[in-house]
């Protein structure tokens, strides 16, 4: 699965484990319509480890901790269930150590899809993956969403309570009190000495759904990591939009050839076809290129890709538009690069990314478009470098980065 993809659960009763090169801590917290937990009592962890339809496994370090759902005794008003992981190492984070769930069959073990963040950096936790209710039906969804702070700041966003050690004294006058369990309690503390619980910040490049950016006020201009949701007024845009893309050369005088592509993807991001200069439409014309520029020079587009979202096959969950120099010029000879995204019956600019750093490599992963479980497109603005002077080289490190 790739993030933000969903699939719908063949079965009443799933496990999800989250595996990782070190061990982890996994939870599991039922949430309500507004996001939240009903009480402390919905949060299932290691210290509390089953619930109302949910239980926690421990894996014990040589397997990996799991929660099972049994969609079957969710309680009413229960519309979400999200899974959770933070490294068992205190303030250890994320980066290079991306863990991977496993959703499966509760009652055979058997595989139903697998997910792998990103790659991640400052996360000390993560909402891996969510079983969610919608029309009915119950499904999973990739998530991958990042947390700075810890499983308590999932915990207390989640809105359950987190027990914070109390402050050593200055000057003890008796034996000091047996260490504090720095991990969390769901045993409320007295309301007349709790602080009020804060939300956390939002770490950077975490693509946090309350400050994801839409389009009800015009034109959106990315930094690097932001993620855009392309709708309006609610509404999702499922009608053709332009990718275009461009760059001058650093020094006057010089061409410089580079090649935009598009390479589309699953939700295993499996690799389904990639649109260049040597194929110019791929998924039955749902994604067609302008041809081949191969100078640079000249006002405005260099190469457009024109992609009609609500053509696309429901199997195409990914987009990720690339450039590459293939004579082997390297970006720190391409001035004013940049990719923005245009609704193709207007010409109006939607979303542009200009590519502000350079480094020494042939080829950027500009941006990627992902669909969500509700049918509606993001795109998030990437300016990663690879060493790679072709889309076919392209296709793994992509992946990847879904």
């Amino acid at each position: 699965m790739t993030p933000g993809s969903n699939i719908p659960l063949p079965v009443t009763r799933v496990t999800v484990d989250v595996a990782a090169p070190v061990r982890l801590d996994v939870s599991g917290l039922l949430l309500t319509a507004a996001g939240k937990v009903r009480s402390d009592d919905d949060f299932i962890f290691y210290n509390q480890p089953s619930g109302p339809g949910v239980t926690y496994r421990s894996g014990g370090g040589s397997a990996p901790d799991a929660i099972t759902v049994d969609t079957t005794a969710v309680p009413p008003g229960i519309e979400k269930i999200v899974v959770t992981a933070s490294p068992d190492s205190a303030g250890q984070t994320f980066q290079g150590i991306e863990p991977t769930a496993t959703l499966r069959n509760a009652d055979d073990g058997s595989a139903l899809a697998t997910f792998t963040p990103p790659a991640l950096g400052t996360e000390t936790a993560l909402v891996v993956v969510e079983i969610y209710l919608r029309n009915g039906a119950w499904k999973a969804r990739a998530v991958g969403q990042g947390y700075a702070n810890g499983l308590a700041g999932i915990a207390t966003d989640f809105g359950v309570t987190v027990e914070e050690p109390p402050p050593a004294p200055q000057q003890p006058t008796a034996p000091p009190a047996p260490p504090t369990d720095p991990r969390l309690s769901t045993t409320p503390p007295a309301p007349t000495t709790a602080p009020a619980p804060q939300a956390p910040p939002a770490p950077p490049g975490a693509p946090a759904a309350p400050g994801k950016i839409n389009l009800d006020k015009g034109r959106v201009s990315l930094q690097k990591n932001q993620t855009v949701s392309l709708v309006k007024a609610g509404r999702p845009l499922l009608s053709q939009v332009k990718m275009g893309l461009g760059w001058e050369p650093a020094f006057r005088g010089k061409d410089i050839d580079l090649d935009a592509s598009v390479i589309a993807y699953g939700p295993q991001r499996n690799h389904i076809d990639s649109c260049y200069f040597g194929k110019l439409s791929i998924v039955n014309g749902a994604i067609k290129h302008s041809g081949d520029n191969l100078t640079g020079e000249g006002g405005g587009d260099d190469e457009v890709i024109v992609v009609d979202l609500g053509r696309l096959p429901q199997d195409v969950t990914g987009l990720v538009f690339t450039v590459n120099s293939f004579s082997g010029q390297k970006f720190t000879e391409v001035a004013k690069a940049y990719c923005r995204l245009l609704d193709a019956a207007t010409g109006e600019e939607l979303v542009r990314f200009d590519l502000t750093n350079a480094e020494p490599q042939t080829g950027v992963m500009m941006a990627k478009l992902i669909r969500q479980f509700s049918g509606e497109w993001d795109m998030t603005a990437m300016g990663d470098f690879v060493k790679s002077r072709t889309v076919r080289g392209m296709v793994k490190p992509a992946a990847a980065a879904l």
